[in-house]
């Protein structure tokens, strides 16, 4: 059975698209797209919360988006290799859910995690679409797939991005995404360690960096993405 999707986004970490292009997920949800998330690991090197309580948020997230998929690899949280079990893991949702559209990690970030899921995402899509690859998804063998285009969402680090998003309108419910990882982030009750994320200034930075993002483009807040090869675009009056 092929659950196909428009737009696939893999995260090395449970928040990590929620925090990064969860405007972007939104925005294409309400103009008819199918969109998953598939995370790598289930974060549980946090210092913040357990993997169990990952879950529930991650599904918290998940309702608050309309995601019609998501699911988790079950990778070592900070030990996770770009070995071929992993690249087959990858490779079996790539073929399972035959996405026009892959987005990442960031390409290079403050957690290594990042950009260890970065690469190890682009080179499946590439290794996907090699008919010798052999994969099952229930027993039933795949067929080869590489997807149209893989970007990468910005993260912590700053990355001068090839193009940017405008998700002005989905602000709030972003942001909404984003604390439904309650352990995570900023609660004043919390006796939780205090992490670089946890403050409450945080979700502030997270704000003006969509800023940063959108002002050169005349937007109020958008979402950066790198690309790994040229954009191309059919009409220069549709740019902005």
């Amino acid at each position: 059975m092929i659950e196909q999707v428009d737009i696939l986004v893999f995260a090395a970490h449970p928040d990590d698209a929620e925090l990064s292009c969860s405007g972007t997920i939104m925005k294409h949800i309400e103009a008819g797209s199918k969109v998953a998330i598939i995370d790598l690991t289930q974060g549980e090197l946090g210092s913040r919360g357990t993997k169990e309580t990952r879950y529930t948020e991650a599904a918290d997230a998940s309702k608050i988006m309309g995601l019609h998929f998501r699911e988790n690899l079950k990778m070592r949280d900070g030990w996770f290799q770009g070995d071929e079990e992993n690249k087959r893991l990858v490779i079996e949702q790539i073929r399972r859910f035959r996405p026009k559209v892959v987005l990442a990690n960031a390409i290079n970030d403050r957690h290594p995690d990042h950009g260890k899921g970065s690469q190890l995402v682009s080179e499946a899509c590439f290794l996907s679409g090699l008919r010798k690859i052999e994969t099952e998804w229930n027993n039933i063998p795949q067929d080869h797939h590489r997807p149209e285009a893989v970007y990468h969402y910005i993260q912590d680090y700053y990355i001068k991005p090839d193009f940017v998003v405008d998700v002005t309108p989905f602000l709030d419910r972003k942001i909404a995404a984003i604390q439904a990882f309650k352990t995570q982030f900023y609660n004043p009750d919390s006796k939780e360690p205090i992490t670089p994320i946890s403050g409450e200034d945080f979700i502030t930075f997270i704000k003006a960096r969509m800023m940063e993002m959108g002002r050169p483009a005349g937007m109020k807040f958008a979402e950066g993405f790198t690309a790994e090869r040229f954009v191309g675009v059919e009409n220069l009056l549709e740019l902005k």
